[in-house]
């Protein structure tokens, strides 16, 4: 077994978060305050409490499900606009000046003017979030496109295969590497921008109750429903992401005999 099995890569991540919640440990001891920095032990109980009332879950819940609609939105429209530039050089030198402003325009100028034009409402936030991410998805897509091997461009071309299989067999494989990184970027980003629309403008979700216990100076409460939404993020990292991807490149794997 290689040293970088599924396995051994999963001790790794595991030895890496406990040594970090030990750090933690022990600048909570260190500080002891916990008003500023309570225990991982005190923000563990804080975390069944909640979960037991079902108070949690219907948050993350909530932020979840705005997470998942925003990225499929992202990606959805990302992919096509970065493959589509990345195809077609005029599409690429008329509009890729609109990526740049896209990507340059702060996230909560986008929060704002979508609450101010659309309303309080989740088609907002959703949209809001959406057009946050669709700019970096193209942009990551387009430079994918622009990388690809043009000898097996021409392979396909000889074989006469038909689109939707050069899609399938040359262009995605060869795009997984970037459509990956869009994938991981994009949750990351993504969850972190919902939880600024959901601390403006929504009656629920983990931004909402972070933005009450920060009234309230709860540092706990803010650990604890910040954290449950991370290990989320870090079980579907590892969890379908990296399965994902595994199976996807495992045609670039040299095969041993």
């Amino acid at each position: 077994m290689s040293s970088s099995s599924p396995q051994n890569q999963a001790i790794v991540v595991v030895i890496s978060l406990t040594g970090l919640v030990a750090l933690w440990a022990v600048a909570a001891w260190w500080g002891a305050d916990p008003t500023v920095l309570p225990s991982p032990s005190e923000v563990w109980g804080i975390f069944v409490t909640e979960t037991a009332s079902g108070e949690l879950p219907r948050h993350v819940l909530a932020t979840l499900r705005r997470v998942l609609l925003a990225f499929i939105v992202a990606m959805a429209f990302g992919v096509v606009i970065g493959i589509s530039m990345g195809m077609n050089d005029t599409l690429n030198r008329w509009f890729g000046a609109w990526l740049v402003v896209l990507l340059n325009v702060p996230a909560l100028v986008v929060i704002v003017l979508c609450y101010l034009w659309i309303g309080l409402n989740e088609v907002a936030a959703i949209t809001a979030v959406a057009l946050n991410k669709t700019a970096m998805v193209a942009v990551t897509v387009r430079e994918g496109v622009h990388a690809l091997d043009p000898k097996l461009k021409e392979m396909s071309q000889a074989y006469r295969m038909s689109v939707l299989t050069r899609l399938r067999h040359v262009i995605l494989p060869q795009l997984w590497p970037y459509l990956a990184s869009s994938t991981r970027n994009g949750l990351a980003i993504i969850w972190k921008i919902v939880l600024v629309v959901e601390f403006l403008g929504r009656s629920d979700g983990v931004g909402f109750q972070i933005h009450l216990y920060f009234q309230l100076f709860e540092t706990g409460y803010v650990l604890a429903y910040a954290l449950s939404f991370v290990a989320l993020m870090l079980v579907l990292e590892y969890g379908v992401i990296g399965v994902v991807e595994r199976r996807a490149t495992r045609w670039r794997q040299p095969r041993t005999s």
